[in-house]
């Protein structure tokens, strides 16, 4: 790496690590009350983070997609949802990378870049309330469609729909303030509370040809089918940022607030036998967690590179190891996260500290796009090399 590339990621981290330090000033409070935190987003607006991935040809920084995980386990740390948000702004935008034509690709990077335009996502494939009839320059969009992550306060909202006549899937991009959109504040899970994952609807909302990507689901191009594979190094990264953020969370309350057991023989909780271990434990599971989705992000920097030239072989081996990568983190963080309040004791639990939201962020997550599906590729691949068949979630 150059001294220009270091020192490139040197600036890049610390303004995310200031930038999660500042998120978790009010982190547990801002859970609790749920919607839209239009100020951190802001925040991050005005950081330039949002064209990290940007070539630097349209107005972007250049950086790999290793850059945009790092900066989403920094966020993860104090605030999962953030994390999330920041993540979906990339898996969004980077539709006109895999499946825009070279027009398409230019104009949005670099409105993008300009504008510091956050991207939300309103794709769902299995949602299929969302219909679109073609007009003489475009398609008139109906319906709904929901876990529409990140469109609450977005710039461009990302959307797909199926042909009214021919029941084909297609993806188009959208201003969020054209008429005819509307985001509903209904998202009420348990867990990423801030990420305004409920729905979007659409009524008579127009989209013109050069807002059509015109290969979104085309298999035969392999690069266009990496975006289940992004949503899953992304969400990996969101669960590793998480788990960290719980265990530092753990530490310092364990070595301020808790209080050795009356009949452990010791007077400080940090020097309780069956704490170091448990501490001990949680650390080993943690960086194991760490290794492997690094492991992965520099896989899908190769993968990316390729472009075009991406075989089926070589996109398979990315979503393997990015798939089993993913339901490790997530395995390791469900565990960290629900085994803090063993090393914190009793009082932790107080809803005043919101220690909670870790688990409930994991938790979430880790139900949309099940482990067992994702298990079963990786176990299939070991035993008969036999790679994933691209699709909606693999």
């Amino acid at each position: 790496m150059g001294t220009s590339s270091v020192s490139q990621e040197a600036s890049y981290l610390q303004t995310a690590i200031a930038l999660a330090e500042r998120f978790q000033t009010d982190a547990a409070e801002r859970d609790k009350k749920g919607g839209t935190p239009k100020q951190q987003r802001d925040w991050i607006r005005e950081s330039g983070l949002l064209k990290l991935l940007i070539p630097t040809e349209y107005g972007g920084d250049g950086m790999p997609w290793s850059a945009v995980l790092r900066v989403i386990r920094e966020f993860a740390r104090t605030d999962a949802a953030l994390g999330h948000l920041y993540g979906y702004h990339f898996l969004s935008l980077s539709a006109v990378h895999l499946a825009g034509t070279p027009d398409q690709k230019r104009h949005y990077y670099e409105e993008t870049a300009k504008h510091n335009y956050f991207w939300g996502n309103s794709v769902n494939p299995l949602d299929d309330r969302t219909l679109g009839e073609r007009t003489d320059d475009g398609v008139i969009v109906n319906g709904q469609k929901s876990f529409s992550s990140g469109s609450p306060d977005s710039d461009i909202l990302l959307l797909s729909w199926k042909d009214k006549e021919t029941g084909e899937l297609y993806k188009g991009m959208v201003p969020t303030n054209r008429p005819g959109v509307q985001v509903h504040d209904d998202w009420d899970c348990i867990g990423q509370r801030q990420t305004g994952s409920g729905t979007v609807s659409y009524h008579d909302v127009r989209l013109y040809d050069s807002e059509i990507l015109v290969r979104p689901y085309e298999v035969d191009n392999v690069f266009s089918t990496l975006t289940p594979i992004l949503s899953q190094s992304i969400l990996a990264s969101v669960f590793a940022g998480s788990a960290r953020g719980a265990l530092e969370a753990a530490k310092e309350y364990t070595s301020t607030y808790s209080r050795a057991w009356y009949r452990s023989g010791v007077s400080h909780a940090t020097e309780e036998p069956s704490t170091l271990s448990r501490y001990g434990e949680m650390w080993a599971a943690y960086q194991s967690a760490l290794s492997f989705v690094e492991k992965a992000a520099a896989h899908l920097d190769a993968t990316w590179e390729k472009g075009s030239a991406l075989t089926a072989e070589e996109r398979g081996e990315c979503a393997v190891l990015v798939a089993a990568a993913n339901v490790h983190a997530g395995n390791v963080a469900l565990d960290i996260t629900s085994r803090i309040f063993e090393v914190m004791g009793a009082r932790s639990t107080s809803a005043r500290f919101g220690f909670d939201r870790f688990w409930r962020n994991v938790r979430t997550h880790t139900l949309h796009n099940p482990a067992e599906f994702k298990l079963r590729n990786v176990g299939n691949w070991f035993l008969t090399g036999q790679t994933p068949e691209p699709g909606f979630y693999s």
